[in-house]
């Protein structure tokens, strides 16, 4: 069986934050409120009351966490890009500090030998264009676009691949249909015109990367998708949460098409939102790479109260689960490589493991259960390559403890411990862990 040290040469380790998530400094430097700063002032709407108003402060602290960085020996760091900060109001004036921040966030980068791989959009919506009905409104995916120009100018010179954006499907169905992440609406299927605006604005922005000759792709939070049993209702339940979850953000990308929406009840226009010619500037400007954020498969059985959804979600009870509850299946992400493979066959670009981790119950010593998720979750993505999926790279999830959007500072995903009162950062044994495995990959393809 191969493991995670047969992952073939030149094959990128990294790691994956996101700017809310670490950044702090809301209120410095001409930055401008998103979406998540107002959502945290809602009473109730974050455990405990954490916002991302400090985080990690990674905005004054970044040099200290870049050293971090290039003790793991790390090839690449995925991050995001907070677009209030250079656009404060989502369009129109450009903030000169803010984009002198990801200047010296770049450079310092590149200087420790570390690929900066940069998210475009990862939920922290300007304000201002919420206000002018966020992702609801089209015109947002033409902001969108404007913004990723003035970005892409300022580092395109330095920066050469790119993710437009970073789980649609979760800021759809969290953030506009259930209400429990920012702007906190609560639209359930009607929320999906959010969708394919999200959607329009990655392929205008993938069109303003490839012009300027930079790479461009799209990470997305993919499930693979079971039955709880046989049935035949359970299979076709779980085929419309695989429609929702997973196809409706990567087949009019990789396909120039939707799936078939009707098992979801939504027309095949989206509440209208689907205009003459968006497939094609959704498709055509084509992906150099998909992104796969996994965390866990995910069992579907037929609804027990009809016409609210087609679908109930159910447990996994016979596998281990994280903190945060979510089951640990680390062969579910072999099945799903396979699937993506099978499904999109030659349309399939070259994958990305973009974001992959756990959250651990605070404390743990020595952080074996950490260690023993990447461990089997490398072996489960080796297992795949070598059935022939084109995997160049992972990044795992997260660097640091950061601000864990509705959970605030309550899961603990970083290889690195922050003491969110003192700003230290501690190494966990996870993070020696990856150090060596890093070293020990490296070292076996030197040979």
């Amino acid at each position: 069986m191969p493991d995670r040290f047969d992952l073939p040469v030149g094959f990128r380790w990294g790691a994956a934050t996101a700017a809310y998530q670490i950044e702090g400094a809301v209120e410095e430097d001409g930055r401008g409120p998103s979406v998540w700063d107002t959502f945290c002032e809602r009473p109730g709407a974050v455990r405990d009351g954490h916002s991302g108003t400090v985080a990690c402060d990674h905005y004054h602290r970044y040099g200290e966490d870049i050293e971090l960085m290039k003790g793991l020996g790390l090839d690449g760091y995925r991050f995001s890009v907070a677009w209030p900060r250079v656009v404060p109001a989502g369009a129109g004036a450009v903030n000169p500090a803010g984009t002198a921040f990801y200047d010296r966030l770049v450079d310092a980068l590149l200087e420790a030998g570390i690929a900066p791989l940069p998210t475009l959009f990862h939920w922290d919506l300007p304000q201002g264009l919420e206000d002018a009905g966020g992702w609801l409104n089209r015109d947002t995916a033409y902001r969108f676009a404007d913004y990723a120009a003035v970005v892409a100018d300022r580092l395109g010179d330095r920066v050469p691949a790119w993710i437009t954006l970073n789980e649609p499907f979760v800021h759809t169905v969290f953030g506009y249909a259930l209400g429990t992440h920012a702007p906190g609406r609560t639209m359930m299927f009607e929320a999906l015109p959010a969708a394919h605006h999200q959607l329009l604005g990655h392929g205008l922005a993938a069109t303003v990367l490839h012009d300027r000759g930079l790479e461009v792709m799209l990470s997305n939070n993919l499930t693979p998708v079971e039955p709880a049993t046989p049935s035949p209702a359970d299979a076709e339940a779980a085929a419309a949460y695989d429609t929702l979850h997973n196809r409706l953000f990567t087949d009019p990308v990789l396909l120039g098409r939707y799936p078939d929406l009707s098992a979801l009840g939504v027309p095949e226009d989206i509440y209208g939102a689907v205009r003459p010619g968006d497939l094609d500037l959704i498709h055509a400007p084509g992906l150099d790479g998909l992104g796969v954020n996994y965390y866990n498969p995910t069992r579907v059985a037929a609804p027990t109260t009809p016409g609210l959804l087609p679908f109930d979600l159910v447990d996994i009870p016979d596998a281990p689960h994280t903190a945060f509850g979510w089951p640990v299946v680390p062969e579910a992400l072999t099945r799903l490589l396979l699937h993506l493979r099978d499904v999109y066959g030659p349309a399939l670009p070259p994958v990305t493991i973009t974001e992959n981790g756990c959250s651990v119950t605070e404390p743990t010593t020595p952080d074996q259960p950490r260690i023993d998720f990447m461990a089997s979750h490398l072996d489960a993505l080796a297992q795949a390559v070598a059935e022939g999926v084109d995997v160049r790279g992972y990044y795992t999830w997260s660097l640091l403890d950061n601000f864990e959007w509705a959970q605030g500072f309550n899961q603990r995903f970083g290889l690195i411990h922050v003491d969110f009162a003192t700003q230290r950062r501690t190494p966990r044994a996870s993070y020696a862990w990856y150090r060596d495995l890093i070293a020990a990959h490296k070292a076996r393809h030197a040979k």
